[in-house]
């Protein structure tokens, strides 16, 4: 039914990859004189051995036929056992003793959500801080997708996973192979989060945070090295992430388009537009709101608007202010942007703004198709009509999306959670935000939740970074059943 050698095999080459990325950890802890180093290299170790001994278990007899379901279980799978190698630098180092909350750290890094239960970030070694950027980064474009330029290697096809790892509505392929694919779409994620490191630096930001919040910005995850996020960092380091969280919130497709110069692809894409103009419009809405309330100037209100709108609709979840104390208005309206998300094709998380306008183009053509019931009336997207099973596959997301979130918030209020934490942590958590309201607002974290709270916000984390089908998919006995 399954094959489950090649499925063991890529995920040793999962792991493989996983503790060469913690090897990148050790020069920055010798440069820092940080006896982390060890520990780092332990989990390096730890993780190399498990990845290279699932490789040699599965070797003989593994047949090259990679089927669609082996391509779901292995996305599900690699992130959650990903998550668990991922949790060793903080366990061995003792930074994050507890196994719950070093999980829930680590599955917030790689589904690049952003949560945090650290109180003091600034006490923790740079050595773990890098590692703890470093699984956003890998988590930003997908270490499925990472894996994908190596397969071919392998002798192994990816195109499975590659529709795993984003279903739905997905862009459009940059190259027939989809292993080309993946190289551009690495090339153009790496190119973005060196030149975004270089003007932090330039920008008066030290090298070792630029690094790190580079990484965590192109991955729209929001981990800071510093405790108050980005708050009372210059006017330029704001301006310079708020165009990269715009940037890496917008389809990696429509970026290799721009890189070509070929401008009219962009122009065209219905979803950037709106995406844009939204971004926009709310971003006038705050600023208004807040020279109303406040007594700050045009640009500091402005500045404040435009980066909470920004770092919350490409669900990055940096801060800069704490949006709950300006208005109950505005802490409503944030709270609603935690449902949007960014384009699809991007590292951001949420339910996506091309989901939202298949729904209300849909919606608003029902109206039309009551009064004219023979009419063959489709949907269009950037004046492209898509299929009826694609407006089925947007309602029954949005529906489930809705559905999973209701019953988050009941499980974790259940747990003594408060009313509008419940909620808030949940919106969150789901949409692969960071901070929400209530309790874990932009100015606090997710210490105080209760231990099976903390696993519950970690699965809808997974969820909501897989876009639920592919999780999900996994609870139906059909897809266990042999065919």
């Amino acid at each position: 039914m399954f094959n489950y050698k090649v499925i063991g095999n890529i995920l040793g080459i999962l792991l493989l990859i996983n503790g060469g990325f913690m090897l990148l950890c050790l020069p920055v802890s010798l440069y820092y004189w940080e006896t982390d180093w060890v520990s780092i290299a332990i989990s390096s170790g730890i993780t190399i051995s498990a990845g290279f001994g699932l490789r040699m278990l599965t070797r003989k007899n593994r047949s090259k036929d990679l089927k669609k379901k082996d391509g779901y279980l292995i996305v599900t799978s690699g992130w959650i056992v990903m998550s668990f190698f991922g949790a060793l630098p903080y366990l061995i180092s003792g930074a994050i003793p507890s196994l719950t909350d070093a999980f829930f750290e680590t599955v917030s890094g790689y589904t690049t959500t952003g949560a945090s239960i650290l109180t003091d970030i600034e006490s923790v070694s740079k050595g773990i801080l890098f590692w703890r950027s470093l699984t956003q980064w890998i988590g930003g474009m997908g270490i499925i997708v990472l894996a994908l330029a190596i397969l071919p290697f392998l002798g192994i096809g990816g195109m499975q996973l590659f529709v795993a790892e984003a279903p739905g509505i997905t862009p459009d392929k940059l190259q027939p192979r989809i292993q080309e694919t993946a190289k551009r779409l690495w090339f153009i994620y790496f190119g973005l989060t060196v030149t975004e490191a270089i003007l932090l630096y330039l920008a008066g930001m030290g090298p070792y945070d630029a690094i790190n919040h580079s990484l965590t910005t192109m991955a729209t995850g929001g981990f800071s090295t510093m405790n108050a996020s980005l708050a009372g960092q210059s006017p330029a380091i704001q301006y310079i992430v708020i165009v990269f969280m715009f940037l890496a919130g917008t389809s990696f497709t429509l970026t290799y388009f721009a890189l070509k110069r070929n401008f009219t692809k962009i122009v065209r894409n219905e979803e950037f537009v709106v995406y844009t103009l939204f971004t926009i419009a709310i971003t006038l809405i705050v600023t208004v709101t807040l020279l109303v309330v406040n007594d700050n100037s045009f640009e500091r209100s402005f500045r404040d608007g435009l980066f909470q709108v920004v770092s919350i609709i490409t669900t990055t979840g940096f801060v800069s202010a704490d949006y709950t104390s300006w208005a109950p208005f505005l802490s409503v309206l944030f709270f609603i942007l935690l449902f949007v998300g960014g384009s699809a094709g991007s590292t951001a998380g949420g339910v996506k703004v091309i989901r939202h306008v298949v729904l209300f183009k849909n919606s608003f053509l029902e109206l039309k198709r009551q009064l004219h019931p023979s009419a063959v009336i489709p949907v269009r997207i950037s004046g492209k009509a898509i299929e009826q099973n694609i407006v089925f596959n947007v309602l029954a997301f949005i529906m489930i999306y809705i559905l999973v979130f209701l019953v988050g918030v009941t499980l974790l209020a259940s747990m003594n959670v408060s009313f509008d934490t419940a909620f808030g942590a949940v919106a969150t958590s789901l949409g692969n935000v960071g901070p929400g309201i209530g309790e874990v607002g932009p100015v606090d974290n997710f210490s105080g939740m209760p231990m099976a709270g903390k696993w519950l916000l970690g699965i809808l984390m997974l969820l909501g970074r897989l876009e639920l089908f592919t999780v999900l998919m996994l609870l139906s006995p059909h897809f266990w059943k042999k065919r």
